[in-house]
């Protein structure tokens, strides 16, 4: 009677465990599933509400001098009064939020209000012409469904934040494969063996959400090109050095104005936070002039006529006459100053965008280079130099083009244009903007304390 007892004692250990262990995994499945609905949603506004600003300013030609500004106002007002951690990327945030083990700290970083308000005010960004992208936020947003979902499980997973994350990334880009590779070398910069099945499951569903909406697509579209031996070799390590100084000289901006060392500068702008985004968004506004309107909003529909140009044309000669050269550094000063007072809004989009610029002028140089290779030499380049996140980058960019004979020379551009940044920039933007957020909210709670 006793050994059947503990038998069967026995049975329903084993029964909870396996039971336990499903119910994890279908958590982070149903997460994922939510969070690649998320992504899509946000992908469908800032499309709309770019299209109808692009239909403004072809009515209204002068209406970025009014508009920009004014939006870039009141979205720095309702960013400090109301969601103080909806600033920025939103990547700084979940990484932060990853250091506190405590779900209170989390809270502020990951909570419903805070993502409600991330998608706000990245929709009022770029309804105004930011020069921002939406994939940073969909990270953030992605970590807040995961965290919430989280409070109603009996368990406590240290992957949430990671899975929703690298989710956000897979159901924004419909690559799955990048979304596991950013979790891995961005968010964590290490990999938790027991979490990583569960991460991949929240990725795949992500990305099958995606791709059940919105069909198997190729964000850039398919491209097949190819980079022979020869003297455009070259333009690997030029377009790797030139974009990964200008991407350091972009993370290290932004992490000057973000420091907690004081300087007149920097004072001014801290007191004067809506004002000081007024001057950004007037910048942005004059710079959209002189680049005939072409720097306003992510920058995808420029970049993808860049790499989608005439294959009979080489050089500078297949370089869409509207767009022209000096789109990248254009679109790098729009970008930048739409960033440097962390308006709500993303750099994952911008710096492809800027990237492609930059790679097609060098088209001077390598006049019988096609120009899309110059472009994904530009956008992986430019990309790994602002994140400082090589693997992340060619994969991205690969995985968005389908483009599998350039895999070498981009892990080359990638790999020189990221060590080329940390010349600039010896910190990383992401979790050198994420330390200071931690030491910030440190200090808030030791002067409670005391």
């Amino acid at each position: 009677m006793v050994s059947f007892r503990r038998f069967w004692a026995k049975r329903e250990i084993v029964w909870r465990f396996h039971h336990r262990k499903w119910q994890r995994r279908a958590t982070f499945v149903l997460g994922g599933l939510l969070v690649g609905a998320v992504a899509i949603f946000i992908a469908k506004a800032a499309d709309l509400v770019q299209m109808l600003f692009q239909h403004l300013i072809t009515v209204m030609p002068w209406a970025p001098f009014v508009v920009t500004p004014l939006g870039f106002g009141i979205s720095a007002l309702l960013m400090t009064r109301f969601f103080p951690q909806a600033r920025g990327s939103g990547i700084p945030q979940v990484i932060a939020a990853r250091h506190f083990s405590d779900p209170a700290l989390r809270h502020d970083f990951v909570s419903v209000k805070t993502a409600s308000g991330k998608a706000l005010l990245l929709l009022l960004g770029l309804a105004c012409g930011a020069s921002t992208g939406r994939e940073g936020p969909t990270v953030q947003m992605g970590a807040a469904v995961m965290f919430y979902i989280s409070r109603f499980t009996p368990f406590r997973q240290p992957g949430f934040l990671l899975a929703g994350a690298a989710a956000g990334i897979a159901g924004a880009f419909n690559t799955p494969l990048a979304g596991i590779v950013f979790g891995i070398e961005e968010m964590s910069r290490s990999f938790e063996s027991r979490s990583s099945g569960l991460i991949i499951g929240a990725v795949v569903a992500g990305g099958l959400t995606s791709l059940a909406i919105l069909g198997n697509y190729n964000y850039f579209g398919t491209i097949h090109l190819g980079l022979p031996f020869g003297l455009s070799w070259f333009a690997v390590p030029l377009c790797a050095v030139v974009c990964g100084l200008m991407g350091g000289l972009f993370a290290r901006s932004l992490i000057w104005v973000s420091d907690h060392s004081r300087w007149p500068g920097k004072t001014w702008i801290r007191a004067n936070p809506v004002f000081f985004a007024c001057l950004c968004g007037l910048g942005v506004a004059l710079i959209g002039h002189l680049s005939g309107n072409h720097v306003f909003g992510t920058g995808y529909d420029e970049a993808r006529r860049i790499l989608h140009v005439d294959p009979a044309k080489v050089g500078m000669a297949a370089m869409p006459v509207d767009i022209g050269i000096g789109f990248g550094p254009l679109k790098f000063l729009a970008s930048l100053l739409s960033s440097l007072r962390s308006i709500p809004g993303g750099i994952f989009a911008p710096s492809l965008a800027v990237g492609a610029g930059l790679g097609a002028d060098a088209a001077w140089l390598f006049p019988h280079t096609p120009l899309a290779v110059l472009a994904l030499l530009g956008m992986v380049s430019y990309l790994s130099g602002v994140v400082q996140a090589p693997i992340t980058s060619f994969v991205i960019v690969s995985e968005m083009t389908q483009d599998h004979a350039l895999i070498v020379p981009m892990m080359l551009a990638s790999l020189i244009a990221s060590r080329i940044s940390k010349l600039i920039s010896p910190q990383s933007l992401y979790h050198r903007l994420a330390q200071l957020m931690v030491e910030r909210i440190e200090q808030q709670h030791l002067g409670q304390g005391q």
